[in-house]
């Protein structure tokens, strides 16, 4: 079957188009925002991408087309599709139909820490020599592919709460039916598809609705919006987590979260020690132990494996130092995650200059959902330099104006570097922050320092 993927560069829809490619199929794609990793991923599986969604990419025309949820009505290959009656299809649709049907489904849910939780289990069960087939919305540095079938029952899935498509706009996990569901968070987000908490917090019903009785919901503990998701009903036994509640619990052996013992309903089941740092880092790796532990792998065994553990790239990734200079780049959506992240390199990195470069580039970011959070997610910060291009529809002025002398913005990725250039020191740390590609400015920058 030739399948032509529309969004096919988008982490998601990426990880489709490598586990369609493995099971047969003849995969090519679309999209208008081409860049690493999944650019360099898709070409390295040999799959066709071609630039822009245009009429003329949808012939011949394929046997079906498998849409992403970032495509609508008016969009060229849209239009042409539903005019020529093509076949179509969601992406989680087709990945609950085509592949989830007869696995044992681990599907990971929640605001924050989904990529790095998804990854994390993925390599739990892959040590346990269980063989688990996975999707990750990024690229796991323990495997060469965000995304492969794998050989044993299990299949593990960053579970997104976004809606499916523009035909279907039930949250994208509800296609996957799984029978262990971590819900690792739930905050506002999304604030184009959500009103408020409460109408996330319905979507995270759903998925608590269709987890079987013998199956497992792993929760964390220190969630008030979790309790009361579960407060509307729960006909699943649940395990909780958390460093200061739960029935997984994590002792701080380091204060930046490099070191822990796990203790289960009181009972220490030993220390890890290991390259990430934070406590929402901490509470990640509790997640991934209590469900690789409902899966059958006794945590005790796995333990360490954690050791081994690389995130996915663009988690706080260290690209590198030059000139007494470290740079990072971060995948940053939302200011509890910037706050969470920078508390962990600040317990790291002691009294050392950070120095913030962000762009707010996610849609709730962009609408100004965000704003009179994102000072306050900052403290960590000595410096904050903020992208604030001229088609953002708000102003950033009371967020620079809230950092109290220690922010400035540009309206350009190359402004914002200059600036950069002008103030980073040799000792500093410094950490680009965006969902999106940003130009590039994070190689950018590190390959003009002296080296």
């Amino acid at each position: 079957m030739k399948l032509h993927i529309l969004g096919i560069c988008g982490t998601f829809m990426g990880g489709v188009a490598a586990l369609a490619r493995e099971l047969g199929e003849t995969v090519e794609g679309s999209d208008t925002n081409v860049y690493p990793p999944m650019s360099t991923q898709l070409q390295a599986l040999g799959i066709a991408l071609k630039s822009g969604y245009r009429a003329e990419h949808l012939q011949p025309p394929p046997d079906l087309v498998v849409v992403g949820n970032a495509l609508s009505r008016g969009n060229p290959a849209i239009e042409h599709m539903l005019d020529t009656r093509l076949r179509y299809q969601s992406g989680p649709q087709w990945l609950g139909e085509r592949l989830l049907g007869d696995r044992d489904v681990l599907a990971v849910a929640g605001t924050h820490g989904k990529t790095t939780t998804t990854a994390l289990l993925a390599w739990l069960l892959e040590s346990a020599r269980m063989q688990p087939g996975f999707l990750v919305g990024g690229v796991p540095g323990n495997f060469a592919v965000s995304a492969r079938v794998g050989g044993g029952r299990h299949f593990v899935i960053e579970a997104d709460e976004y809606d499916t498509a523009f035909f279907d706009k039930r949250s994208k996990f509800v296609h996957y039916r799984p029978s262990i569901a971590i819900l690792n968070n739930l905050e506002f987000d999304h604030a184009d598809i959500f009103a408020d908490v409460a109408a996330i917090q319905r979507q995270f019903h759903h998925l608590v609705r269709i987890v079987p009785g013998n199956g497992r919901l792993i929760v964390n503990a220190e969630d008030a919006h979790l309790a009361e998701v579960l407060a509307m009903g729960c006909w699943s036994p649940v395990e909780t987590f958390g460093i200061d509640a739960g029935d997984w619990r994590a002792e701080l052996v380091q204060a930046d979260g490099s070191a822990f013992r796990v203790v289960h309903d009181g009972v220490p089941v030993g220390e890890v020690r290991w390259s990430l740092i934070g406590r929402h880092n901490v509470m990640n790796a509790l997640a991934a132990i209590a469900a690789a532990n409902a899966a059958g792998v006794p945590a005790q065994s796995i333990l360490p494996a954690l050791a081994t553990f690389r995130s996915a790239k663009r988690r706080m990734e260290r690209l590198g130092e030059r000139a007494g200079i470290v740079v990072y780049d971060d995948f940053a959506h939302h200011p509890t995650a910037i706050e969470t992240t920078l508390a962990g390199l600040r317990a790291s990195v002691g009294t050392a200059r950070i120095i913030v470069v962000l762009e707010p580039r996610s849609n709730s970011m962009r609408l100004g959902a965000h704003a009179e959070q994102l000072a306050p997610s900052l403290r960590a910060a000595d410096r904050v330099l903020f992208l604030h291009r001229p088609e953002l529809p708000w102003d950033a002025k009371r967020v620079i104006e809230a950092l109290a002398g220690r922010g400035a913005a540009a309206a350009s990725v190359s402004a914002l570097l200059e600036s950069l250039a002008a103030v980073a020191a040799p000792g500093d740390h410094i950490v680009f922050m965006s969902n999106g590609g940003f130009e590039d400015a994070p190689q950018r920058f590190l390959q003009a320092l002296p080296a």
